[in-house]
């Protein structure tokens, strides 16, 4: 397989509907959010949130499966892909996407909105939210979408505060992923991870993705590590450990399979570094699948 196919990094456009400043969009099995197959950023603020749905998520250098839906703050311009690829019978998934500003360059300063801009800071990084957060705020988010231009306007000024005031969250990438202010670097960093989207289930040597993005092998370990605060390695492993997660949730295979349809060679390591990662081992953590709740 090539190299260079599909690792170019993609804008995404986003266009509110005629008459609104923000972009409301609502999905099931009958209309699959097609976007979200991609690796992709843009300047707006994303508030993604999954009815029951399951699937690997990539915000950022963060790395994840996620299961029992989702709720999660994405900030501009922070590269993205994932969420669910299939949908169930009563699986929805609902996007608002809006620019930092979509209200006025000032409207977010005074000080009744102080404490929402500083949710917009956060999210910088991905923020997940969980429990009970997660159930009523998602269950507003879903009531937007028989309201009015105005009345979807005040649901989510609403929501925001919710979303600001919720004490049940994680950050997903606080250890890391500072992207660069240069597109250059911003191009770069995309490059590689569309590269281990699509070729993770093989070797990756690092001769290969630094010539990629025409670095030398020191000067891309330096890099990537300053700019995700990750190895490359460490990253590639991840990725696939999240798509080892997804496999024992969603298919009925063995594990030596999951290891292998992974990107793991070495079942024994796949072992050690699934239990590093999730604290229980692959055929405990399939076990548990039906008795956990998020």
């Amino acid at each position: 397989m090539s190299a260079k196919k599909n690792s170019k990094p993609i804008l995404e456009k986003v266009e509110p509907l005629f008459g609104s400043s923000f972009s409301y969009k609502h999905f099931n099995q009958d209309n699959l959010n097609k976007s979200e197959k991609f690796w992709h950023y843009h300047p707006e603020l994303e508030l993604v949130y999954v009815n029951r749905g399951s699937g690997k998520r990539q915000i950022g250098s963060h790395v994840s499966h996620y299961r029992n839906g989702d709720l999660i703050l994405i900030g501009s311009n922070l590269p993205h892909c994932g969420f669910t690829d299939q949908m169930k019978e009563g699986q929805q998934e609902t996007i608002i996407q809006f620019l930092p500003d979509f209200l006025g360059q000032y409207f977010f300063d005074i000080p009744e909105m102080s404490s929402v801009k500083n949710l917009f800071e956060r999210a910088a990084k991905g923020i997940v939210f969980h429990g009970q957060n997660k159930r009523t705020i998602g269950a507003k988010i879903q009531g937007l979408r028989y309201e009015d231009s105005y009345h979807k306007l005040l649901g989510l000024l609403e929501i925001l505060k919710l979303l600001e005031e919720a004490k049940n969250y994680t950050v997903l990438n606080a250890e890391g992923f500072m992207l660069e202010t240069k597109l250059e670097d911003n191009n770069r960093i995309n490059i590689v991870f569309n590269f281990v989207k699509e070729e993770f289930k093989r070797p990756i040597p690092l001769e290969e993705i630094a010539e990629l993005v025409n670095m030398t092998v020191p000067a891309f370990c330096r890099y990537f590590k300053k700019i995700t605060g990750k190895t490359f390695v460490q990253f590639v492993n991840e990725y696939r450990l999240a798509h080892a997660a997804k496999l024992l949730h969603e298919k009925q295979i063995s594990i030596t399979d999951v290891c292998f349809e992974s990107g793991f060679n070495n079942f024994s390591y796949f072992n050690k570094k699934f239990k590093s990662l999730t604290g229980k081992s692959p055929s405990t953590y399939r076990n548990e699948l039906n008795f956990t709740i998020s």
